[in-house]
């Protein structure tokens, strides 16, 4: 691990990290509509709120880390919206920020010692999401951009530094469903290697990535880079969880991380989910993905923060799950 790792302390007292749950399958339960290319973006402009009542909800959980709602956000997303260069950063920024009030409330104001209980002060963590999230086609399940490194590298740098100005703990690169994107964004977290990150990739079974390349590949990829103190999956069916993790374990000593989906799938031609080999119960699941090498562990799409709860208590007894509310 490199030095100023901020998931070190988390594991050297806890041995695991919880990380929280789903974010636009969540809000789109509580009402929220996200029929728009920005996904859980749009309510960056439309209701900060509702995101941050969420990432409440997480910390009351269990979760020690929040993910931004910054997965589908970015520059040329908002542009479309009619939103200047100025405008769009401003609401990158907000992401992470919105998620450090809820954080720093929970951990300042509400009075719910309980919640608290045995537990260090969470972080946030800063959505890097892929190119193909971008693209709002299911590009993030295929993996085929058809575009250069150079072109790829440039779409991703502005919205780094935007995401970096407002200070997260470290950065979620996440849902990278291909090699070409994954040496795009070690190029580019080589060169801000002072600020941690982690890498994860969708895979489409139990040893490939979306884009069809080898996990195993991309995970030694990601050893190669200091900057990342974490690698590993998500977005992908809990059921291929335990083998790629292997696979993962045999190309790097750093972290894992694995925060799958609930197993049910994504359909984007019709925009909506079908039943899939789920929902399965990630709680039932984790202690298996854990003896495989898994140290920061949490859920993806049509998780929530019953499953976040759930979790921590499966993977940290002695939290007290049964005063977190």
């Amino acid at each position: 691990m490199t030095l100023g790792d901020p998931l070190e302390p988390f594991l050297a007292e806890q041995g695991v990290v919880i990380l929280d749950g789903a974010l636009a399958t969540e809000l789109e339960r509580r009402g929220a509509d996200l029929r728009d290319a920005l996904w859980s973006a749009k309510l960056l402009i439309d209701d900060p709120e509702l995101i941050r009542q969420l990432h409440l909800d997480y910390f009351l959980a269990g979760a020690d880390i929040a993910i931004s709602a910054s997965y589908q956000a970015s520059f040329e997303g908002f542009a479309r919206r009619g939103l200047n260069r100025k405008e769009s950063a401003e609401l990158l920024q907000s992401s992470v920020r919105i998620a450090q009030q809820a954080r720093d409330r929970f951990w300042n104001e509400l009075r719910v010692p309980a919640a608290r209980a045995g537990r260090k002060r969470p972080m946030v963590a800063a959505s890097v999401g892929s190119f193909g999230a971008y693209l709002a086609d299911g590009s993030e399940y295929r993996g085929s951009y058809g575009i250069s490194n150079q072109e790829l590298k440039a779409w991703h740098r502005p919205r780094l530094e935007a995401l970096l100005a407002a200070e997260p703990d470290l950065l979620a690169c996440e849902t990278i469903p291909c090699l070409q994107e994954g040496e795009v964004l070690v190029d580019l977290l080589d060169e801000y290697r002072d600020r941690p990150a982690w890498l994860s990739f969708s895979c489409r079974n139990e040893e490939e990535v979306c884009g069809g390349e080898d996990f195993g590949s991309c995970a030694e990829l990601a050893d190669s880079c200091p900057a990342v103190v974490a690698v590993g999956l998500n977005c992908t069916a809990p059921r291929f969880a335990e083998p790629l993790l292997q696979k993962a374990r045999e190309k790097t000593d750093k972290p894992l991380v694995c925060y799958p989906n609930s197993g049910e799938l994504w359909d984007s031609a019709s925009h909506s989910w079908s039943a899939g080999n789920g929902p399965e119960h990630l709680a039932e699941l984790a202690r298996s993905w854990k003896a495989a090498g898994a140290s920061i562990i949490g859920g993806c799409c049509r998780t929530s923060p019953g499953d976040i709860r759930a979790l921590r208590a499966r993977l940290l007894p002695s939290g007290k799950p049964d005063a977190l509310v």
